[in-house]
């Protein structure tokens, strides 16, 4: 039975050859590209995106030293994340739609947990990154 991520290539370039991974909200899903028809409500739990070496340290300094996003450049069928619909036909049981708000709220809360921590050395710098990019998801998506 399956109980962990799916290792999946660079959300930016294809590479197989992943390096680092990102975890963030369902609703970070719509920001992705290619992502039109992808019901994020439909998410269970998190999205994970992977990149490889040298595209992770392109991110690391669009996030770190420009202050940009790089979720639109992110390819959403490269990203890992089960849907409801899967659950379902597995078990042959309809659920309901899942809710959001505890993962959201554990997300938010670690994502200012790192952010209120300058200096520590704890904090690596994809740590930074993938708070950064959380703290950027609710606040595009006007719920921060």
């Amino acid at each position: 039975m399956y109980t962990g991520k799916r290792e999946t290539a660079c959300c930016l370039c294809g590479n197989p050859d992943v390096a680092t991974r990102l975890d963030l909200p369902p609703r970070a899903v719509p920001m992705l590209k290619h992502a039109g028809p992808i019901a994020w409500q439909d998410i269970v739990g998190e999205v994970s995106l992977y990149f490889c070496d040298s595209d992770w340290e392109t991110v690391r300094d669009l996030v770190l030293e420009t202050g940009m996003s790089p979720l639109s450049r992110c390819n959403a069928a490269r990203a890992d994340f089960d849907l409801r619909e899967d659950f379902e036909a597995l078990l042959n049981d309809v659920r309901d739609e899942p809710d959001h708000s505890a993962v959201e709220a554990r997300m938010r809360r670690e994502a200012e947990d790192v952010l209120d921590s300058p200096g520590d050395p704890h904090v690596e710098d994809r740590d930074l990154v993938e708070a950064r990019v959380i703290t950027w998801v609710f606040e595009d998506t006007a719920e921060a």
